[in-house]
């Protein structure tokens, strides 16, 4: 516990800032209240999102086995070329948090003719799959940030909850002791000084 003075000044410094730490408290309570919603949010979205990326896996083992050849395969990751991963920023709980919108992709040509049927829907496939791990790292970033707001948050609450608000209670009740002590003693000499002035004069 810091080293505290007993004055009538201590003790109104002491004051205002138990005033001002149980007026930020409630704030921070529901920011954390906010954050713990927003990361068990984040945490059900990456989790639908590696469903997605398992169940389109599932969906384009079908397409492997039609393409047999590698040469098949190749052609259909030569035509599935990132440009650009297109992304936001959104603020949650006055943090700036990126996030997913879309993967655009280089445009790509080929025979209709020239090509068999299932490769329109293998290419599909190919940029869902690469869409879906694109936004699952900027949902591990989302998470992360989120992760490490609330850790923070959660430490401020439990510093005014458990260590500055009963530290200035029992500053002020140890101050307003020690004052009550002080002006009780200068009572008692007053009341002393007062009687061997009456003494002396008689």
């Amino acid at each position: 516990m810091a080293k505290i003075k007993f004055t009538k000044t201590e003790l109104k410094k002491q004051q205002d800032a138990l005033k001002q730490f149980r007026r930020f408290l409630p704030t921070l309570q529901l920011k954390k209240q906010q954050l713990q919603m927003e990361v068990r949010k984040s945490a059900d979205m990456l989790e639908a999102n590696l469903v997605a990326q398992r169940e389109l896996v599932e969906r384009m083992a079908g397409f492997l086995e039609l393409f047999g050849d590698s040469g098949a395969v190749a052609f259909a990751e030569e035509r599935v070329k990132v440009r650009a991963v297109r992304k936001g920023v959104e603020n949650i709980a006055g943090i700036p948090i990126p996030t997913f919108e879309s993967v655009e992709f280089e445009p790509a040509t080929w025979d209709l003719f020239a090509t068999d049927w299932y490769i329109d829907d293998a290419i599909r496939a190919l940029k869902d799959a690469v869409s879906l791990k694109e936004a699952h790292k900027v949902l591990e970033i989302q998470h992360r940030l989120l992760t490490t707001e609330l850790r923070t948050t959660s430490q401020r609450v439990n510093l005014f909850e458990k260590v500055k608000i009963p530290e200035c209670r029992e500053n002020i009740r140890r101050i307003r002791i020690m004052l009550g002590d002080l002006e009780t003693s200068a009572v008692a000499r007053s009341k002393i000084a007062k009687r061997k002035t009456a003494d002396a004069a008689s």
